[in-house]
């Protein structure tokens, strides 16, 4: 089981993460192919399923925040140390903890802009 001081730095790295994925121009034109490709076909519900995904911070950092803390635990050798329902209630604080930092950077975003 992840500790408190790991728990932090992957919640950090899966918000840094979803902010690259969803808001930072280096992903720009990814992002835009993947609206253009939806605008060919606007009715294909996997289509927009997919632009949802990446347009939407939370969507996005839930599954970043997944292989985030699955990448550490791999890379750490911990992965065998717990069973599966601890991994997904880690999944879920980690999660929790990304998007918790994604409301503060918005709220604080909000009031700078004011």
């Amino acid at each position: 089981m992840i500790g408190v001081p790991e728990l932090v730095v992957l919640a950090a790295a899966g918000y840094r993460a979803t902010q690259l994925a969803v808001h930072d121009a280096i992903l720009e034109p990814a992002r835009g192919a993947v609206f253009d490709w939806q605008t060919r076909k606007p009715d294909s519900k996997p289509r927009e399923w997919v632009v949802s995904l990446i347009s939407c911070v939370y969507c996005m950092g839930w599954w970043i925040s997944g292989a985030t803390l699955v990448t550490w635990l791999l890379a750490s050798g911990q992965w065998d140390d717990s069973p599966l329902l601890v991994h997904g209630l880690e999944w879920l604080a980690v999660a929790g903890a990304s998007v918790f930092l994604n409301r503060v950077d918005d709220t604080l975003g909000d009031l700078t802009a004011r």
